[in-house]
């Protein structure tokens, strides 16, 4: 995985487990410190199933997935995120 959580080939595929694991190695911090910040709804899900605090950055307004979680916040751009941020570290 490089700084930007590409998750590729030789590599675990998204949604499996694996692929969201690597993020505790690599920042060493417990799940509930990580906020995993996700382009697809498909993608928040998946995090949000392995227990991330999630942000689904929805900008094509996009309805959200017909899955059994939703993100724990839904924005339009990356100032939603940095206000999602600042509150969980209130």
């Amino acid at each position: 995985m490089n700084a930007s959580g590409w998750v590729g080939i030789g590599n675990p595929f998204k949604l499996a487990a694996r692929a969201y694991e690597m993020g505790l190695e690599a920042f060493a911090l417990p799940r509930e410190k990580i906020a995993f910040v996700a382009s697809a709804g498909w993608d928040a899900a998946g995090a949000k199933w392995f227990g991330y605090p999630t942000v689904w950055v929805n900008r094509a307004g996009l309805p959200i997935e017909e899955l059994s979680v939703n993100p724990d916040a839904i924005c339009k751009d990356l100032d939603g995120v940095v206000s999602f941020v600042k509150s969980a570290a209130e």
